[in-house]
């Protein structure tokens, strides 16, 4: 079953990323040529005013490919948004070491290390945002020696990443003390993934554990922190591990609305189901920089709690909303029609069941099924809850 888990995992980055590429840039700071694998989402060419958030990789020459292929399924499920990916290769002699060279007594990047810095947040970056669609939401991930390295990006006052996924850092001179005295210092809001693995190499993974307790007394509401340690792991294959976690983590609040976020988060609630809606897209926009329509199926797990806790005049909002997101649909009208049904307004829901009729089907909403509410209207006498066919289909 593992296997062929994986097998699914690396074939749909050929489904879903329709462009995959080697670029080369040439750095003035290091006066030399780096060369970068980009991968481009499907959507990429056909939605021309899109802007995608940036997964950049260190180590790009064994992480593109892990990170490419989580990244393409957690899309094809609609759990993690299309994103541009950027793996810069590090696989010249020693080049990943020099790239993240440190001095010693002062624990800041030096010679090579600093021009290293300087040509991702000077060069690359700038440079990729003038090529490509890039939205404000940025992510770096590294391994080992680069995973230590990425944390110097939120030594600035204003970081220009967002997200940092450290997978098995290998820490320079006590950087892992001065660590949360960083993060505590910044007001906006930040993600932070790191892991270590029970066969990690003993000094990695003792520093990581340290780092972690030092976070559990970090209270910073802005800082979205999660720190894996896995059993059964080494320095290397914890990476698999880790970077759906990261993924996920990061993503969470972008995915639809599960069985679980329907019955813990929503159902429980006395009033307020469209609220909870918008306020759940306004966070992923706050968070992510993402603006993204409302999902047809969190629409209907909404409608399934109005209906659940009889909070019927709740289905005026939900269809206005409806309106905005889905303005050709048959969504608005069919909120409307379902509304006066349960308020045993037989008449007004006919009328509103015909207007869904004449407009565009939509998920599980087609015409036939209008057509057959129209019909039953006719002949209803008494409010008939268990009446209604479609039924709420939160995603699992």
């Amino acid at each position: 079953m593992k296997k062929i888990i994986a097998f699914y995992i690396f074939i749909f980055p050929i489904i879903t990323f329709s462009q995959i590429s080697k670029d080369t840039i040439f750095s003035q700071k290091l006066n030399e040529d780096r060369q970068f694998t980009i991968a481009l989402p499907e959507s990429y060419t056909s939605n021309k005013t899109k802007k995608y958030p940036i997964v950049l990789l260190l180590d790009g020459d064994y992480l593109f490919d892990p990170f490419h292929g989580a990244l393409s399924y957690g899309a094809y499920w609609d759990d993690i948004p299309e994103v541009i990916i950027v793996g810069i290769s590090q696989n010249q002699k020693d080049e990943r070491f020099t790239d993240c060279g440190v001095d010693q007594e002062t624990g800041l990047p030096d010679a090579k290390g600093e021009l290293f810095y300087e040509f991702i947040g000077q060069e690359l970056i700038p440079f990729l945002e003038k090529s490509y669609r890039i939205a404000p939401f940025k992510i770096i991930a590294g391994h080992d020696v680069t995973a230590g390295f990425l944390n110097f990006f939120f030594y600035k006052d204003q970081p220009i990443f967002n997200a940092y996924i450290s997978l098995s850092p290998q820490f320079p001179v006590s950087m892992q003390e001065t660590i949360p005295d960083r993060l505590a210092a910044l007001n906006q809001q930040l993600f932070y993934y790191h892991a270590t693995a029970e066969g990690d190499i003993k000094s990695i993974k003792e520093k990581t554990i340290k780092l972690d307790a030092a976070f559990a007394e970090l209270k910073k509401e802005n800082l979205n922190y999660h720190f894996d340690n896995f059993p059964n792991a080494s320095h290397y294959s914890l990476v698999l591990y880790a970077i759906p976690n990261a993924l996920y983590h990061i993503f969470g609040i972008y995915q639809p609305i599960s069985v679980n976020e329907y019955n813990e988060k929503i159902a429980v609630l006395p009033s307020g189901y469209v609220d909870y809606l918008n306020k759940k897209y306004e966070t992923i926009e706050k968070l992510l920089a993402l603006k993204t329509r409302i999902r047809f199926n969190d629409f209907k797990a909404i409608e399934a709690a109005i209906i659940k806790n009889k909070a019927y005049d709740e289905f005026g909002e939900l269809s206005n909303l409806a309106e905005k997101q889905y303005p050709k649909s048959m969504l608005a009208n069919y909120e409307l029609a379902l509304m006066y049904e349960y308020t045993g307004d037989f008449q007004k829901a006919r009328k509103y069941y015909q207007a869904a009729y004449e407009r565009e089907e939509i998920g599980n909403l087609t015409h036939d099924f209008m057509f057959d509410k129209m019909e039953e209207m006719k002949n209803a006498k008494t409010p008939d809850p268990t009446s209604t066919a479609t039924t709420p289909d939160p995603k699992p």
